[in-house]
């Protein structure tokens, strides 16, 4: 086995297997701001399978969510019964999601690849982001991914593989057919 097949085996059930590292970790985890940049990815081998590259141009960060529902706040200074002032709010987005869109709302310059799950805990959810510095001469440069330079807002508009998930774009064929372009366009097509 390379070196990737073991990280891959490690990382299966990072709790047993990374015991007392896993514990110290997010112990530290928790105590740091929700966005912070990264040096290098703590899982290697998943990084290098979404298209990470250790060179210019490319920025890891770690990204925290607080877990719970999404549920709208009380606005107590609006005229409303109380029935109708806190509607639960069920957001088809996962929380990786959430995760890419408020890491690209802090990097402006850079433009989401893709993410992956790093930790969990009772309160918190974290996943390392990979962006992509689009001006920048390297990435222009590079005919794999100098692509991304043509594209804003990916997390927003959910273009990521996050993003075609929550929209149900990985479904094909029958029970699929308003899935395409996007639910809000094909009710639009509908309704004309």
């Amino acid at each position: 086995m390379g070196f990737y097949k073991y990280v891959q085996k490690l990382w299966k059930q990072p709790k047993a297997n990374l015991e007392d590292l896993w514990k110290q970790r997010l112990i530290l985890w928790r105590k740091q701001d929700s966005t912070v940049r990264l040096t290098y990815p703590t899982r290697i081998d998943r990084a290098r399978t979404l298209g990470y590259k250790a060179k210019q141009g490319y920025v890891m960060v770690r990204q925290r969510v607080s877990r719970g529902g999404h549920v709208k706040e009380k606005n107590e200074y609006r005229k409303r019964r109380s029935k109708r002032r806190a509607k639960r709010l069920d957001l088809d987005k996962s929380y990786q999601r959430i995760a890419e869109e408020r890491a690209s709302r802090k990097y402006v310059n850079c433009e989401v690849l893709n993410s992956y799950w790093a930790a969990s805990d009772g309160k918190f959810h974290w996943f390392e982001i990979i962006l992509v510095d689009k001006a920048h001469p390297v990435i222009k440069k590079d005919k794999n991914i100098k692509w991304i330079a043509n594209q804003t807002g990916r997390a927003e508009r959910g273009l990521t593989s996050t993003g075609k998930k929550s929209r149900g774009l990985r479904t094909k064929g029958k029970g699929a057919e308003k899935l395409r372009p996007s639910r809000t366009a094909n009710l639009k097509r509908r309704t004309k």
